[in-house]
């Protein structure tokens, strides 16, 4: 088995949890679930879900940042709603994100998230090839 490589940032939210906001096996890098906390007060960003999904996804960047990544390099995400009402407007949120070729992608709606927030979005990413 190939060893783990723990990725952590101070840019993106502390783990709440006993995990890790990323862990590298080889060139893949499995992000955990971001939620919208701020990453400095660790308090959980209110207001609608365009702004809770852009928390979410500017997290995701600082972790792929740390992984030595972008956002592009992103192969598979999950996206976790307490409403599937909301789909449209995270689709379109993401668009300001992420750019063809997307990434492959599962969202489903649950009955709750932590701390109560409205979407959680977790990623596996590709680590670029050098040459």
């Amino acid at each position: 088995m190939s060893e783990k490589k723990i990725i952590s940032t101070t840019s993106a939210p502390a783990a709440i949890g006993p995990y890790s906001q990323a862990v590298q096996v080889g060139n893949l890098v499995f992000l955990s679930g971001q939620i919208p906390l701020d990453p400095q007060s660790m308090e959980v960003v209110t207001g609608c879900i365009e702004t809770q999904a852009i928390r979410v996804l500017d997290n995701m960047k600082a972790v792929a940042t740390a992984a030595g990544a972008q956002l592009q390099d992103i192969v598979k995400l999950t996206i976790f709603l307490t409403d599937l009402e909301d789909f449209t407007v995270v689709n379109e949120t993401m668009k300001g994100y992420f750019s063809e070729p997307y990434p492959a992608r599962s969202t489903v709606e649950v009955s709750a998230l932590p701390r109560g927030v409205n979407i959680e979005i977790e990623a596996i990413l590709a680590l670029p090839t050098s040459g």
